[in-house]
């Protein structure tokens, strides 16, 4: 059906009270609209965090645009070739020729050899049956030497079985092999950001004697291959999941998914399984709780009554943020969530009940691109998407929980709040920028 866009459009259809969401999809799906907020980090980004790697992409030439500009902005175009699909392809079935010969092409044209090659296949090797096994069987055959790894740009795939950001985080660390484990040593996976150093996870391995190993961390290709000797992997992303599943039956190594989370019991109890795990006695963690609660009190004092929105693309979990903010005396008016996780029902049903006008908006629904939804009022907005649709030009430019985790990320997260609302931002520029904090891999 064809809408009249020239005029008034109404939200229907892009916004609910929470009261009156459906858990976990509040809005039907349909033709989709993508803001200019382009801080998450995309399958270019994450592949190059493994250090010296190259990455190859087959696809049709009008789906290569996008990742070849992320490339080129993040002028690493000498690790990044790519290997065109066209309709003789597609007609003649030559699929497979085409990938192996392509990749032999490009690899015997390089000055030096990549230690390790991610060939990401698209859609089109789907629907063509394309024998992918018989290729990689090929192609290490031909360069021994050099560790392939299966990668995907299939965005038909996003309704069935792994999300493509789960699938990339697994296959990230799918070129490890196993090792003499190394009962002092510790990976944390799934991330493209580091932790933070000053919070409780870190401090606690690093303060009992524990070697820290984290893929953003790696300078070289070795330093990267040794992941695969520490005792345990640790994820707090549910994007990590099936990564850390993955290891621990590949490689013998444990996995604590500690999620990040905003609800102070859940944090207590996640920093606990760790000390359980490291052999340690539990701890209440009473001065963290405390300096937590003082520096929302602070950012309160700052932000007062104004209206506070939040995105999914800054936290994982936008409705136990909004939980913590409102039990602190925040003015929480929105969330722009196109679809919750299980992690956040708890908070959600809690957000029902006691904070029931929130608004949800859809961030992908078409009438996005024009209805009007800026804030008249100077208003607080928590993520990219969510300074790009209030139009707020005070907001907290962060992606993926920023790195911040614990009562330390909470603390740290108030006082970027605190900033965020005496110091504005020219939103246009800071969210058209791909990849928040890629730079640290060049």
């Amino acid at each position: 059906m064809l809408i009249n866009v020239s005029g008034h459009v109404d939200d229907t259809g892009t916004c609910t009270l929470i009261k009156d969401a459906a858990f976990p999809e509040p809005f039907v799906s349909g033709l989709q609209y993508n803001a200019p907020a382009r801080g998450v980090w995309n399958i270019v980004h994450v592949g190059m965090l493994i250090p010296k790697s190259h990455q190859i992409y087959v696809c049709a030439a009008n789906c290569l645009r996008g990742v070849v500009l992320t490339a080129a902005e993040m002028g690493t175009l000498d690790r990044f070739s790519t290997i065109a699909v066209q309709e003789n392809n597609v007609l003649e079935g030559d699929m497979e020729e085409l990938i192996i010969e392509g990749v032999s092409d490009i690899l015997n044209k390089l000055p030096q050899k990549p230690p390790a090659v991610l060939i990401f296949t698209a859609c089109i090797h789907y629907f063509m049956g394309c024998d992918l096994e018989l290729v990689y069987t090929e192609l290490r055959k031909r360069y021994p030497d050099v560790a392939f790894t299966d990668c995907y740009m299939d965005p038909i795939m996003r309704k069935s079985g792994l999300t493509p950001d789960e699938k990339m985080k697994r296959q990230l660390y799918s070129i490890l092999q196993p090792m003499e484990i190394n009962k002092k040593s510790i990976n944390i996976i799934g991330n493209n950001i580091p932790t933070d150093e000053s919070s409780e996870l870190i401090r606690t391995i690093r303060e009992n004697g524990y070697e820290l190993k984290d893929i953003t961390f790696c300078k070289t290709y070795d330093e990267y291959l040794k992941m695969a000797e520490s005792c345990a992997n640790i994820s707090y992303l549910p994007v990590a999941i099936p990564g850390g599943d993955y290891l621990q039956e590949k490689l013998g190594q444990k996995h604590l998914h500690l999620p990040l989370c905003y609800g102070f019991d859940e944090i207590v109890k996640n920093l606990n399984i760790l000390n359980e795990y490291l052999e340690l006695p539990k701890k209440e963690y009473a001065d963290e709780k405390s300096a937590a609660l003082n520096a929302l009190k602070e950012a309160k004092e700052v932000i007062g009554g104004a209206k506070v929105s939040i995105d999914y693309t800054a936290v994982p979990r936008p409705a136990g943020l909004a939980r913590l903010l409102v039990e602190n005396g925040f003015n929480v008016d929105r969330l722009y969530v196109d679809s919750f996780t299980k992690w956040d029902k708890t908070d959600f049903d809690w957000l029902v009940k006691n904070k029931p006008e929130i608004k949800v908006y859809a961030t992908v629904h078409a009438k996005m691109g024009v209805l009007d939804r800026k804030c008249s009022e100077k208003s607080l907005a928590i993520g990219q998407k969510a300074a790009y649709f209030t139009g707020s030009e005070y907001f907290v430019n962060v992606v993926e929980g920023g790195g911040m985790y614990g009562f330390d990320g909470i603390v740290r997260l108030a006082g970027l709040m605190k900033e965020a609302f005496t110091c504005p931002k020219d939103v246009r520029k800071l969210i058209q920028i791909k990849g928040w904090r890629c730079g640290c891999l060049l």
